[in-house]
């Protein structure tokens, strides 16, 4: 069977072929652009505000040892079961008073289901959205979404304004390159798509906490 002649098709290769001889225009960002959100004056009222709307636990400490003690009266008030609890030196001093027999640590293998709680540390608090940004280190992909609560211990320096904050000092520590995955967690996870009746726990925890430690 003869070829059939498409004078269209060799033409639009034709300019294809001719358009990528000349390099694209590189784009610049405007001289003295303003930026497009208000600076924040208090990171952490910012941030607390935002909970309370995402429907997350935010506790203020002192301290860590004031941390420790407030993650072991979340910790008294679950069913016996497992802990999962990402690997660092930490919060095993910190899981050294929590006083549960069943602890698994994230060096030991992957979350699971029987998991009660998960306990890990962040990359950044984000103040404009109330948000937590985490990647696989704190216990590989299912670590921030298996059990049912995530309980999140960070220090007041993790506070940032905005995510292209947060983005650019992960980046400039080499996060991506050292982790396969990165998460943005707004609030505990819920839906309302059924006869808009709320459901929490959708897709993930029912219960996200952030403990923030001053010092």
């Amino acid at each position: 069977m003869a070829a059939t002649e498409n004078p269209s098709r060799e033409r639009i290769l034709s300019r294809i072929q001719n358009a990528l001889q000349v390099p694209a225009h590189k784009y610049s960002a405007p001289q003295g652009a303003q930026p497009i959100f208000a600076p924040i004056p208090d990171l952490l009222d910012r941030f607390q505000k935002e909970c309370v709307i995402n429907i997350t636990e935010c506790v203020v400490t002192p301290d860590r040892a004031a941390s420790t003690a407030a993650i072991a009266q979340i910790l008294a008030g679950l069913p016996e079961g497992e802990i999962y609890i990402q690997e660092s030196a930490q919060l095993r001093e910190m899981a050294a008073s929590w006083n549960r027999p069943s602890v698994r640590w994230s060096s030991e293998g992957g979350s699971r289901e029987v998991s009660q709680a998960t306990i890990t540390h962040c990359e950044a608090l984000i103040a404009m959205t109330g948000s937590v940004l985490v990647s696989s280190a704190c216990g590989g992909r299912g670590a921030s979404v298996v059990a049912p609560i995530h309980i999140v211990v960070a220090g007041l320096d993790q506070l940032v304004p905005d995510l292209a904050v947060a983005l650019a000092q992960v980046d400039e520590r080499g996060v991506p390159k050292e982790n396969s995955f990165l998460c943005l967690t707004t609030g505990s996870s819920r839906t309302a798509d059924i006869e808009k009746i709320l459901v929490m726990g959708a897709h993930g925890p029912r219960r996200l906490v952030v403990v923030i430690h001053q010092q």
